[in-house]
């Protein structure tokens, strides 16, 4: 596994990062992938937290101003591209995830060949811990449902940020991820519908979501706004109005 790079994206996760950081190095896992942190340009001591771990292997790159989340994770594609890395995992940098996890998502892409697997928290046999807000209930939901719908292929929960993605799929030119629309909530949809309607490999493992206290805040994600951010791709792409 060591020609994959698990790639969390954060911007002010100071305390759930570091959680995060701990738990992956804690982790079976640590020691066969290499590690990589987008740091959305922090000013919570994020940046500083980050680099307390870099003797034991956390890389990370800073953006030098706020970007948003696509294009943190555009950055995280672009290096692992470039540093000849086969697959990138995309995994929360508020600890929602479990790094033991990290091996379903990655084996069904480097032993059968799928292109992208999606993890799922609503397929049998795995959980949602915490205290998961209702109208995060109900958006994760019909996200998916509509995704569904539009592509024809079944999926549970298209908006779960912890997926595998085979690196090759984006040499395709018609997955286009250098758009300034896709530099926030869009780019993770973007990506899925693509995969969905252009021929890729695509399934679903199911994986555990667990939600912090409310004390450390749930998501940087406004409940209005920001999930129009993210169905708004797939009446684009549907309607052929973005490519």
């Amino acid at each position: 596994m060591n020609n994959v790079l698990v790639c969390p994206v954060a911007y002010n996760e100071n305390i759930k990062l570091k959680k995060a950081i701990e738990r992956f190095l804690e982790s079976p896992v640590y020691g066969k992938v290499d590690y990589l942190i987008v740091d959305d340009s922090s000013d919570d001591g994020t940046t500083e937290m980050i680099q307390s771990f870099a003797d034991q292997g956390v890389k990370t790159v800073r953006h030098p101003k706020r970007q948003g989340v696509g294009a943190a994770i555009r950055t995280g594609i672009t290096y692992a591209r470039e540093n000849g890395y086969e697959v990138i995992v995309i995994m929360a940098g508020n600890d929602k995830d479990d790094p033991k996890e990290i091996s379903l998502l990655v084996a069904p892409v480097l032993e059968a060949g799928y292109d992208l697997v999606q993890g799922s928290r609503y397929l049998l046999g795995r959980r949602i811990g915490g205290d998961m807000p209702f109208y995060r209930k109900v958006a994760t939901q019909v996200h998916p449902f509509l995704l569904s719908c539009l592509t024809g292929k079944k999926v549970t929960d298209s908006t779960n940020g912890f997926r595998a993605i085979r690196l090759s799929i984006f040499d395709d030119a018609r997955i286009n991820l250098h758009q300034e629309w896709l530099d926030h909530y869009e780019l993770e949809p973007y990506i899925l519908y693509k995969v969905l309607t252009l021929g890729c490999r695509f399934r679903e493992m199911g994986v555990t979501k667990i939600y912090p206290p409310r004390t450390l805040g749930y998501t940087k994600m406004r409940p209005i706004v920001d999930w129009w951010s993210i169905l708004r791709p797939l009446i684009l792409l549907a309607l052929r109005i973005r490519k």
